[in-house]
């Protein structure tokens, strides 16, 4: 259906910046001046049905089908126009009772369409609704959450369920067959740990469905982009503004904007390490290798425990001592040098540990849906409770006792909260909510949990948490996210260039810092890091919000960065370049604390009349004033990319000065990642001293 006004024009409704403009066969609704519904009898805009679904979960990697008993296309509507709401009733024949009616509210550049459902058929409930937005041939999407495979959303479809992406993410992929194989652990490109039904269009609006059921948003079509969603949604929320910036400044403030970066954090990488009393040890290692280090980050601080997919943590979340003796006072000891740590913890509890029976007897724990026995899920080879977050007693229980007293009060700067993305869909939870609205909010809930926590003891801003797992609001509890388990390669789907994909779809709807895995994660079937990789790796996170390091679910069987005095000399000077830009970095997370604004950027936010400016997902604006363009392709040590137009551009290694508007191709020896500055930039001396460093 093409996004433009036919049919004799009858009569129009204005509310602030919406107006509705009726048609004898129907009606457009646009918000200031851009289509956003457009109705005829012939080709409606509601749809409208019932439907069954079948979900199936295998460690956290989730099969949804759907089996359609109805879909009935909304052919009429009657439009009213009450003091300061436009209403419209929709039905399936002008002689049907309405089925649905919406409510659009505007103000200035904002709307809200909320929806109120009725009976269909023989009183069958309503639990399936079809929207279809208009679209432009050549409009361009963005959002959906974090999208690890395509920053363009245009042109496919996405389902929005918070799951693990499974291994591989590409179905044409060996590794991806491999997984699938064994244990249906492949995964695809629009699985994500972080969806949100929120998205951005190249037409300047942005628009956001309030719900937690299983929705999709389908970019197929080229007259319209069709939502559907697994009830009736409390609302659309849609904002319109003249810049990109300005819409994404108006989402951040929506959904809820970071903290700065906290001081320490900005010192060099974190370096993550999980050997134990050993740790420490091997730290000293980076140190003699003059690496600037902010924080020591040792995930197995809870003890770990050996499985078939690699070395797991033991997950009951208190100190190990016997994994880590005298932890208390090195941590001290590591403070009084500047130097943090941070730990693990995440919402599940081991059936072999010493927290289980605990949570069990006080009634924390998520119960089976037929019986008030706690719900156990299966992890791979060791099960584990569901702290029931709905239950206000067990909120309060693992947000002061776990986290407050045995991670906070123990020392803890920081730690990853991991996972959020499990909860079965048949799980019985206190607060009556049926699992299958419930589990695409859990990572909200699971934030809130952690970040409760800090604030209590007034460390909001201070203590540096980091998730994989989000959904609508995660953004008001999160201060970090990072892009999950990717594959230790430089494949398309799951590998290096992936984590880029996931900061820019992210950072559009209001999560300003991101970073990931410096040499990813997950090892299987054989693939296993390079050399190459780690420091292709290190080079893009140099120029991120955080550089963390991971050994990864097999580290006895990856390439470590202390295992080759060449990649820790390489990851140290790369440290050094992240610690000496810590001026830069501290004001642009100032400006994301006051505009939302996220530290990685597309490079249309402030290039907005470059055609080209919108064509790729693999460089990124770091700041304002720094283009990253990472070399994301293994042996390849010449880069070609592209420079906006509107400014001049220096090559921070050779000094080189570009004119903007075209593609330059620049050396990219390991070492020198292709970086430039934008020249005029009040941090153009920062800057200029990389070339000798």
């Amino acid at each position: 259906m093409a996004a433009v006004p036919y049919g004799g024009c009858r009569d129009s409704h204005g509310v602030h910046g919406m107006q509705l403009t009726e048609y004898a066969d129907g009606f457009d609704l646009t918000l200031s001046g851009r289509i956003i519904l457009q109705h005829r009898r012939t080709e409606p805009a509601v749809f409208i049905g019932t439907g069954q679904p079948t979900v199936r979960m295998n460690h956290g990697h989730f099969r949804v089908t759907d089996y359609v008993v109805s879909r009935v296309p909304l052919t009429h509507a009657v439009v009213s126009t009450t003091g300061g709401t436009i209403r419209v009733a929709f039905a399936a024949s002008a002689a049907a009772v309405p089925a649905l009616e919406i409510q659009v509210i505007g103000d200035g550049e904002r709307a809200t369409i909320t929806f109120e459902g009725a009976s269909t058929g023989a009183n069958a409930r309503i639990n399936r609704l079809w929207l279809r937005i208009a679209a432009d041939p050549e409009e361009r999407v963005w959002g959906g959450g974090e999208q690890l495979s395509y920053f363009d959303l245009r042109g496919r479809h996405f389902p929005l369920w918070t799951s693990e992406p499974g291994v591989g993410r590409d179905k044409t992929t060996l590794l991806t067959f491999k997984a699938d194989q064994k244990d249906g652990g492949g995964g695809d490109y629009y699985n994500t740990n972080y969806p949100q039904p929120t998205y951005i269009s190249s037409r300047h609006y942005a628009l956001h469905v309030e719900t937690s059921a299983y929705s999709a948003f389908d970019f197929r079509h080229t007259g319209f982009h069709e939502i559907e969603v697994w009830e009736i949604p409390e609302r659309l929320e849609l904002w319109a503004a003249n810049s990109f910036v300005s819409l994404v400044g108006a989402l951040s403030a929506r959904f809820g904007r970071q903290p700065p970066l906290p001081d320490w954090v900005l010192r060099g990488a974190i370096i993550g390490l999980k050997d134990g009393a050993r740790s420490f040890d091997r730290l000293a290692t980076f140190a003699a290798a003059d690496t600037a280090i902010a924080g020591l980050w040792c995930e197995d601080w809870v003890g770990v425990r050996e499985t078939s997919f690699g070395r797991r943590l033991f997950w009951d979340w208190k100190w190990n001592p016997q994994r880590y003796p005298q932890l208390d006072r090195k941590i001290e000891a590591l403070r009084a040098r500047g130097v943090r740590f941070l730990g693990y913890v995440n919402p599940y509890l081991c059936v072999d540990g010493s927290l289980y029976p605990e949570a069990a007897a006080a009634g924390y724990l998520a119960l089976r849906a037929e019986c008030d026995e706690p719900y156990l899920v299966d992890f791979g080879e060791f099960h584990c409770g569901i702290v029931d977050f709905t239950n206000p007693a067990a909120f309060e229980w693992f947000k002061e006792y776990v986290i407050g007293r045995n991670m906070l009060d123990f020392g803890l700067s920081g730690w990853m909260a991991d996972f959020g993305e499990y909860l079965p869909t048949d799980a019985r939870l206190a607060n009556g909510l049926d699992g299958m609205l419930a589990h695409n909010a859990w990572p909200t809930l699971w934030a809130k949990v952690n970040a409760d926590a800090v604030a209590r003891r007034g460390m909001t801003g201070e203590t540096l948490f980091f998730m994989r797992a989000g959904f609508t609001g995660v953004q008001a509890y999160c201060p970090l996210l990072w892009a999950g388990d990717q594959s230790v390669d430089f494949t398309r789907h799951d590998g290096l260039q992936t984590v880029i994909c996931a900061a820019l779809s992210s950072g559009l709807l209001g999560n300003a810092y991101h970073h990931s895995d410096i040499g990813g994660y997950t090892s299987l079937f054989g693939n296993v890091r390079t050399a190459e990789l780690l420091q292709r790796w290190a080079e893009m996170a140099a120029f991120t919000a955080v550089m963390r390091s991971h050994e990864g679910n097999r580290p006895r069987e990856n390439l470590q960065i202390d295992q080759d005095p060449q990649v820790l000399a390489h990851f140290a000077r790369m440290t050094r370049i992240y610690r000496h830009l810590a001026p830069y970095l501290a004001a642009v997370s100032r400006e994301a604390a006051a505009t939302g604004l996220p530290v990685q950027r597309a490079l249309f936010l402030h290039f907005e009349a470059d055609p080209r400016a919108y064509e790729s997902q693999t460089s990124y604006l770091y700041g304002a004033d720094l283009l990253v363009a990472p070399v994301v392709v293994e042996g390849v040590f010449n880069w070609r990319t592209y420079l906006p137009a509107g400014a001049s551009w220096v090559h921070v290694w050779s000094r080189a000065e570009f004119s903007g508007g075209a593609d330059v191709e620049v050396p990219a020896p390991l070492g020198q990642p292709p970086v430039f500055y934008r020249k005029g930039s009040v941090f153009e001396t920062l800057f200029a001293v990389l070339a000798a460093m």
